[in-house]
C-alpha cells in the first residue's frame, strides 16, 4: 500500500516503528479522520475490499466505509509497519435483542506486540474504538472516549463500552484467524441482502478529539466528552450535504444517484 499517502490523509507524522505508542496514535488519528458510512451500499454501488479499491476510496477519494474497509486498510498499514496483525471476525450484539444470534457480520484486528495481544477496531460506527485494548478480560480500560472492558465467555470475548454509567455490550468475537474470503462473504452479504439494514437508511458516524457525531438518515446526535448529548433533524439537502462535509468530513460524489438519496432522506424523515 501506499503507507505515506495513507498516513497523510489521517495527518499522522509520528515514529514508524511498531510499538505501542505507534499504534496508539494511528489508530486515534485514523478513527477520528476517517468516518464510518454506508453510502455504496445504500446506492446499491458494490463494496470492494482489494487495496487499490480501499485506497482509491478511503485514502484518496474523502470517502469513508464500513468495517470491513476501514479495518482491512487499517491491517494493511500496520503490518507495513512490522506489526504481527490477524484479522478476527465478531457477531454484533449492538441493539440486537436478547437470545437473537447474529452472524460474523464485523471485523476487527488482533495485534501482537511485546509479548501482549491487543484488539484494535475503527470500524464500530458510533462506539468505534479509537485506542487499542489490552486482551485481558474483566479489566477497565480507558480510551481517549468511553471506557472499555472485555468479558470472556469459554473461549469467546463480549466487547462492552461504559455508555452513561452503564456496561453496553458491542459484540462477542472468539480468537479464530479469519481470511479475506470470510471477509468477502460477509461484506456481500451485508451489501446485498435485501435483509440488510446497511440497504434502508443512511449511517455516519466519526469521534473527534471533543465528542462523538452520529447521523441517522437527517437525524443528528453528538456526545460531546464532556457535556449533556444533543440531537437535531437536518431539514434541507443543503444544511445534511453540509453536515456531512464539515462535521464528518465526507466528501460526496457528484452523481445524480446521491442528489436522489440526500433528497429522499430529508422528506423521508
Amino acid at each position: 500500500m501506499d503507507l505515506d499517502a495513507y498516513l497523510h490523509r489521517i495527518a499522522c507524522d509520528g515514529a514508524r516503528t511498531p510499538t505501542l505508542e505507534t499504534l496508539r496514535a494511528i489508530q486515534f488519528a485514523h478513527s477520528t479522520t476517517i468516518p464510518f458510512e454506508n453510502l455504496n451500499p445504500l446506492l446499491r454501488w458494490p463494496v470492494r475490499l482489494d487495496m487499490p479499491s480501499l485506497e482509491a476510496k478511503l485514502v484518496h477519494g474523502g470517502r469513508g466505509g464500513w468495517c470491513f474497509e476501514h479495518n482491512l486498510l487499517l491491517m494493511e498499514a500496520l503490518k507495513t509497519l512490522g506489526f504481527r496483525v490477524t484479522g478476527l471476525a465478531a457477531r454484533v450484539l449492538w441493539n440486537v435483542p436478547e437470545g437473537v444470534v447474529t452472524s460474523r457480520g464485523h471485523m476487527l484486528l488482533r495485534i501482537g506486540l511485546g509479548g501482549r495481544d491487543y484488539i484494535a477496531d475503527v470500524g464500530f460506527g458510533g462506539l468505534t474504538l479509537t485506542g487499542p485494548l489490552l486482551l485481558e478480560a474483566d479489566i477497565e480500560q480507558q480510551t481517549p472516549h468511553e471506557p472499555f472492558r472485555l468479558r470472556r465467555f469459554g473461549n469467546d470475548f463480549t466487547l462492552e463500552a461504559k455508555v452513561v454509567g452503564n456496561w453496553k455490550a458491542l459484540y462477542r468475537f472468539d480468537l479464530q484467524e479469519q481470511f479475506p474470503q470470510d471477509y468477502e462473504i460477509a461484506n456481500h452479504f451485508l451489501a446485498t441482502h435485501p435483509s440488510s439494514h446497511f440497504l434502508a437508511r443512511l449511517f455516519v458516524a466519526r469521534p473527534t478529539s471533543q465528542a462523538r457525531y452520529g447521523l441517522l438518515d437527517n437525524q443528528l446526535t453528538t456526545h460531546p466528552l464532556n457535556g449533556p448529548s444533543g440531537h437535531f433533524t437536518l431539514e434541507s439537502v443543503a444544511e445534511l450535504r453540509r453536515t456531512l462535509a464539515e462535521t464528518f468530513g465526507l466528501s460526496l460524489p457528484a452523481t445524480p444517484e446521491v442528489e436522489a438519496m440526500l433528497s429522499r432522506t430529508v422528506a423521508n424523515t
